[in-house]
Parts: structure tokens; C-alpha cells; sequence
């Protein structure tokens, strides 16, 4: 098991030196771990260079794998049997797409950590690239992210649906509407969250009714985008949508469905497929789904707007 400890952290981080640091061992002793490795296999598993660092056979890649699988499953055994089974221990590393964080992932980790408050959390909220990045190198254990472009080698588990909505200045001339066409925006300013696959979903939207939106800014970040609708500068189109329709300043938004309806966005937990869920990563899996099961979300009263719609 130290052997495949060594090998992964050499796969983790690409040299022998960045594992020695990461296991605080030295490099020799790596060597020899990887060496005595390759000798039990019969394969040679890594390709070493000097100052080109270590990078893995297509055989080191398997075991990397797998060896990532046998590692949790170790630790599992470890922790539980320290107690006899009766506390969840260990760590796991969450991860989450930006703007879904402060609504889901704030709420998992909260009640997680009430449940098992001997798990050590972490957890990273990024782009959805850096996401699935992150989970195929084995830097999460699992995340919470749009299922839409969920790249092989990631499996997942569906939470929820969420739709995406108008987000219109409180004072707009469509304001009092109770649902908006994307063709009655078309000719005016867009604001466009522009990170995938948000940009990647408006833009289908528009391509799918026969339009070509005008897109007067592009922001990176959620809350700037809503910010600036409620400032007058444009509309948006965002799936999640906050408990209050209000921007950070305050400013009042008004939130309305799409017509005629368009498509939901399913948002999943994804992990690799190649790596078995860790005991304590299991029960985070199994929490996500509980909470989503049972609690209502605001947007879902858009959601059932769009159904109604569909059905007339």
C-alpha cells in the first residue's frame, strides 16, 4: 500500500521530487517504491527523464486508476475500525461550480458537518472545466455541477432540475409580464454570464428560437451580472436564482420564465468512475440527494411555470 501511495503521489504531481516533498519522504525512497512496483507487476509503469519530470505508461495509467480506489478503501478501514464503525472519519474534498455554491454547496457542507463533525471538508468552487479537471486527477472526491457536457471517465448522479429564467431591472417595460419571450428581448442589451457551460446553454437558446441576441457585456461572475441588470444596463439570462431578487446593492430584479418553454438544466453530483467513493464521500453523496429530495427551491416555482406552459 506505501508502494501505491508513492506511485500516486508521483502520478498526482508528475516527478519524483514533488511526491517526496508531498509524502515528506526522499526522492530515493520514491524510487525505490516505484521501483519494487514495476518489479511486482512485471510492467513498467512510469517513464523517468531528467528535468522532463515522470509521466505514465498507458499500464500506469490503469493502476493509477485503480490504485486511487484501493487507497480509500484502505483509509476507510483504517478510520472505521479505529472506533469499531460507529463514527464516520477520514476527509473529503468537495467540489462545486461557482455559481451554484453559495445556494448548494453552502447548505451540503453545513448539515454534513453537523452529521459527521469528525470528517475533515474541503472543498473548491470553480469553472466546470476546472471541476472536471480536478475530479479526473483525483483532487475531489466528488462534485456538484451542471450535467451538461460531463466529459467520459466522470459518472454522475442527478439532484435536480433547474430553468432558466429573465432577469429583468424591477423597472423594465416587460416587468409586470408573467412570462417573456426571448424574442420580445432580442434588439436590447444582454448581459451574458459568459463562463461554461452557462454561455454554452444561453447561447443554444437563442440559436434554437431563430435569434441572435445582442450582447452588450459579458461578465465572468454571477453577482456582477445580476448587479448590473438591476442597475438598468441590460437583462440576463441566469438558471439560479437566490432567495431574495435583489442585487448586492440592494436593487430589486424581477425574475420571469421563458416563453415558450425552454429546456431544464440538470444539476448532478459527478465523481470519477474510476475510483471507488470513499465511505465518508459516499455519505456526502447520499446527503445531496436527501436535500434535494425533500426541500422545495424558489426556482422551481419558474419550473412549474414552464410545465404549465408546455402543457397549454
Amino acid at each position: 500500500m506505501r508502494q501505491l501511495e508513492c506511485f500516486v503521489a508521483v502520478g498526482e504531481h508528475g516527478s519524483i521530487a514533488g511526491a517526496a516533498v508531498a509524502l515528506m519522504l526522499s526522492p530515493s525512497a520514491i524510487t525505490g517504491a516505484l521501483n519494487e512496483l514495476e518489479r511486482a507487476f512485471n510492467s513498467q509503469l512510469t517513464i523517468r527523464r531528467k528535468a522532463h519530470g515522470v509521466s505514465l505508461t498507458p499500464s500506469g495509467q490503469y493502476v493509477l486508476s485503480q490504485a486511487r480506489g484501493l487507497l480509500n478503501a484502505a483509509t476507510d478501514l483504517q478510520v472505521m475500525a479505529a472506533d469499531a464503525g460507529s463514527a464516520l472519519r477520514g476527509r473529503v474534498v468537495i467540489g462545486c461550480y461557482s455559481s451554484l455554491a453559495p445556494t448548494l454547496l453552502t447548505e451540503l457542507m453545513a448539515e454534513y458537518g453537523s452529521r459527521h463533525p469528525d470528517v475533515e471538508l474541503d472543498f473548491f468552487a470553480g469553472t466546470q472545466q476546472e471541476i472536471h479537471e480536478k475530479l479526473l486527477s483525483g483532487e475531489l472526491d466528488l462534485a456538484i455541477a451542471y450535467e451538461l457536457t460531463v466529459p467520459s471517465g466522470l459518472t454522475h448522479k442527478r439532484l435536480r432540475e433547474a430553468v432558466p429564467a429573465v432577469v429583468l431591472p424591477a423597472d423594465h417595460r416587460l416587468a409586470a409580464r408573467d412570462k417573456v419571450a426571448l424574442a420580445e428581448l432580442v434588439d436590447e442589451p444582454m448581459i451574458l454570464l459568459d463562463v461554461n457551460p452557462s454561455r454554452e446553454n444561453t447561447e443554444m437558446m437563442f440559436s434554437a428560437a431563430g435569434l441572435t441576441p445582442w450582447i452588450r457585456f459579458r461578465t465572468t461572475d454571477f453577482e456582477v451580472t445580476r448587479s448590473m441588470v438591476a442597475r438598468g444596463m441590460g437583462y440576463a439570462i441566469l438558471v439560479q436564482r437566490p432567495v431574495a431578487d435583489v442585487s448586492y446593492e440592494g436593487r430589486p430584479l424581477v425574475i420571469l420564465p421563458i416563453h415558450p418553454a425552454v429546456r431544464h438544466v440538470p444539476i448532478s453530483m459527478i465523481w470519477s468512475e474510476n475510483v471507488r467513493l470513499s465511505i465518508g464521500a459516499e455519505a456526502m453523496l447520499e446527503l445531496a440527494i436527501e436535500l434535494h429530495q425533500k426541500q422545495p427551491r424558489k426556482n422551481e416555482a419558474v419550473t412549474r411555470a414552464h410545465d404549465s406552459d408546455k402543457t397549454s
